[in-house]
């Protein structure tokens, strides 16, 4: 290359990353958000809190190897344990590091010339390490087309606005590597297989393998383009074996890039991480099945976005627009080109057949990893942004023959405007709606909860604010974002670690937690929490082991909580034959003689997910459903006339309430902070509760009317069993009094 060439692929190279990088800093001005709300979302360091849960969860791992050398809290028997999450048992470490050593690294380099807190590096490295994965595509796509379809695919992998919006400053989470490593896998793994020198062959494999090692260091998913790369391999080989041509080559690089791959990730990642790759499609099939993984337990999973399949629309917004007509046009388009030897010798003439083939085998696997969930855009992203790249270089040499230079560059300008314009839109609107997930009461209460609570207070709140509580709070959860450990169900029966094989942890704990809000028995909702928060899982799956039925566990389960222990005792041996031996066994999990303290935070947006408390607290183990009226609105006030936006109209001065034209078992007003019940229609199937201190309503059906829930979080009263010990405007954390 002469120094121009290299001046302009440096210039270009810097042009990529500080748009990637410029773009992302708009988000710390949350534009969505009035400017006096603003200082409620921003943190003692001035900057918005973290945008996904998740961040807090990487910062707590990273505080943690900083504070003692490696991820977990502690280590049992030489296996780093994780105390904090899906408490009180706890779980084996299988997080991959790399987030965590890099900014454990990035953290002590800055702190040796200033006193930088750890938030604030966790903050701002995804804007940094994010806009690499243009430049990886610039120089990948370089490699094989002109300067026009690489700079369109460093622009489009910057600004692919699903990518774009998960490495924003605050979005502390492994998506920033997410793109990097598997161009960069890819790219070398293709520059061996068109190398016809022997030695280089052996570099770029090496090279390949290499970053498909730190590719497992830096995301759980990463056996997902190994298979790809299998799978390319097996029928290219047949292919090359049947054509008769020369497959020793080809050997070379497959085992040269395959078992360098395996043992860097058997030694420094673990047997485990090695055996997940070879399991997981027998998970990967268990999602298929009739009932679901977690059956018969109801599966949470459902309310995580991300694992939810996308849309057309999501699909095409998250990819880009353009990227996506673009890149599924480019594969027939390439294809023409590569079948025609007159047009393959002009263009696209570094291409081969075999490069292009892992390049729709890869498109396509991404597109079948969408089952899995919208977060798999990932995987989608890198094919379709080179694949488009190529298809813009092309379009530039056909212009370059065909047109005159001046009329080409202007040409190609706007065709780059053209391509480049949809996905700034899309982040443009996507920024626009963008809110952290964390405010200051929310950190107010986490905060409290440190100050005033002993250190095995174990903190019972919804799964989405599970990792908060740990990292900030530095207390157990029931329950946190990584729910059920659904990474782990593949190697669980082979690593002893997990005392339950792949019945713990699980989505039961959703189903007890929820089963407390939903009940109208506080005593049972008060023993449910104490099993939960003090054994854990040990209780219901202990019991398993005598009525080998999950069903009658549960039931049985529901029916003694609620009582004292001696009464728990009598029913176990009477009513369902145990042993006194094997009720005693039951009952030390279920009737613990020290509790755990605990404490229950509720905050108002669980109103807005309120149906899917009562779904799975309602759970029918024999229907695999649950079944419940819920309603929410918001409360206007209009004169003597009270509406809400779910249908309910109110005179406030008869306190005539109907919902949907229908009249309610009872209606409950909470105002100034005091209750008032009536009973206009004791035939009614269902009840409405309006609190006029917060401007909430909710429907539900007549059974849940003394439940937790309506209590706790509706009504924000305190009960026979539980106390509010702490609140704000948002935020009530609530304390057992016995």
């Amino acid at each position: 290359m002469s120094r121009k060439e290299v001046a302009l692929t440096f210039a270009v190279i810097l042009i990529i990353f500080m748009l990637g990088f410029g773009l992302r800093l708009e988000s710390t001005n949350l534009t969505g958000i009035p400017n006096h709300e603003k200082v409620y979302y921003e943190d003692q360091n001035g900057l918005p809190y973290m945008y996904d849960m998740d961040s807090y969860y990487n910062y707590r791992l990273t505080k943690n190897y900083l504070n003692h050398g490696y991820l977990g809290d502690t280590k049992l028997n030489g296996t780093e344990w994780d105390s904090h999450s899906y408490a009180p048992s706890g779980v084996p470490m299988d997080y991959p590091p790399l987030i965590v050593y890099l900014t454990a690294f990035i953290y002590k380099f800055f702190n040796l010339f200033a006193d930088m807190p750890l938030m604030v590096i966790c903050f701002w490295l995804p804007a940094f390490i994010a806009p690499i994965g243009g430049v990886v595509a610039y120089l990948f796509v370089k490699r094989f087309t002109n300067e026009y379809g690489a700079f369109a695919a460093g622009i489009l992998t910057v600004t692919a606005p699903f990518y774009f919006m998960r490495t924003v400053p605050g979005w502390f989470d492994t998506d920033m590597f997410n793109l990097i490593f598997p161009l960069l896998i890819v790219w070398f793994f293709m520059e061996a297989l068109k190398s016809k020198d022997i030695k280089m062959k052996s570099i770029f494999a090496f090279l390949s393998a290499f970053f498909m090692f730190l590719f497992a260091m830096a995301w759980n998913g990463w056996q997902y383009l190994f298979y790809v790369l299998v799978l390319f391999s097996i029928f290219y080989g047949l292919f090359l074996k049947v054509r008769g041509k020369n497959v020793k080559n080809f050997l070379m690089v497959a085992l040269t890039f395959f078992p360098i791959s395996a043992v860097l990730i058997y030694i420094f990642t673990g047997f485990f991480n090695v055996l997940n790759f070879i399991l997981g499609p027998k998970e990967l099939l268990s999602i298929f099945s009739t009932n679901g993984l977690w059956a018969p337990w109801p599966d949470v999973y459902v309310l995580i976005s991300e694992l939810q399949p996308p849309s057309t629309v999501d699909l095409v917004s998250g990819v880009g627009p353009a990227v996506f007509i673009l890149g599924v046009i480019g594969i027939l388009v390439i294809a023409v080109v590569l079948r025609s030897k007159k047009l393959h010798e002009t263009y696209l003439n570094q291409l081969n057949w075999a490069v292009f083939s892992l390049l729709v085998l890869w498109t396509v696997t991404g597109f079948l990893t969408l089952i899995k969930g919208i977060r798999f855009l990932l995987m989608v992203i890198p094919p379709l942004t080179i694949i488009t790249g190529l298809c813009i270089g092309f379009c530039a040499d056909v212009l370059e023959i065909h047109s005159k230079k001046t009329f080409k560059r202007f040409a190609m300008i706007f065709i780059l405007i053209l391509v480049a314009l949809p996905s700034f839109v899309v982040i443009n609107d996507n920024l626009s709606s963008l809110t952290p997930r964390m405010d200051d009461d929310m950190w107010n209460a986490g905060v409290w909860i440190h100050n005033n609570t002993q250190n095995d207070t174990v903190v019972v709140a919804s799964w989405m604010y599970g990792h908060f509580f740990t990292a900030i709070s530095d207390r157990p959860t029931s329950i946190d974002g990584r729910v059920a450990y659904v990474e782990t169900m593949p190697v669980r029966d082979y690593d002893v670690a997990f005392a339950f094989g792949d019945k713990s942890p699980s989505t039961s704990r959703e189903y007890w937690i929820d089963k407390a809000y939903t009940t109208s028995n506080e005593t049972l909702a008060l023993g449910i929490l104490r099993m939960i928060t003090t054994n854990g899982d040990a209780g219901y799956l202990n019991l398993d082991n005598y009525t080998q039925n999950n069903t009658k566990t549960v039931e049985i389960l529901n029916n003694i909580l609620g009582v004292d222990k001696n009464t728990a005792k009598k029913l176990l041996i009477e009513n369902y034959g145990l042993k006194p031996e094997e009720a005693d066994n039951i009952l030390k999990y279920t009737h613990p003689n020290t509790p755990r303290p605990f404490v229950i935070v509720t905050d108002n947006s669980m109103i807005n997910k309120g149906y899917w408390t009562f779904y799975f607290g309602s759970w029918d183990f024999n229907k695999l459903n649950g079944n419940c009226t819920y309603s929410y609105g918001t409360v206007h006030e209009t004169g003597n006339v009270l509406t809400t936006d779910d249908g309910i109209t109110m005179d406030l001065q008869t306190g005539n309430l109907t919902w949907n034209n229908c009249v309610p078992y009872s209606v409950e007003v909470v105002s100034n902070g005091t209750l008032k019940k009536d009973y206009p229609d004791k035939n009614s199937d269902f009840f409405v509760i309006i609190n006029r201190d917060t401007n909430r309503s909710v429907v539900l059906d007549r059974q849940y009317e003394n439940s937790l829930f309506s209590r706790l979080v509706v009504e924000k009263q305190d009960t026979k069993y539980f106390k509010a010990v702490y609140e704000n405007k948002n935020v009530i954390i609530w304390e057992s009094k016995y």
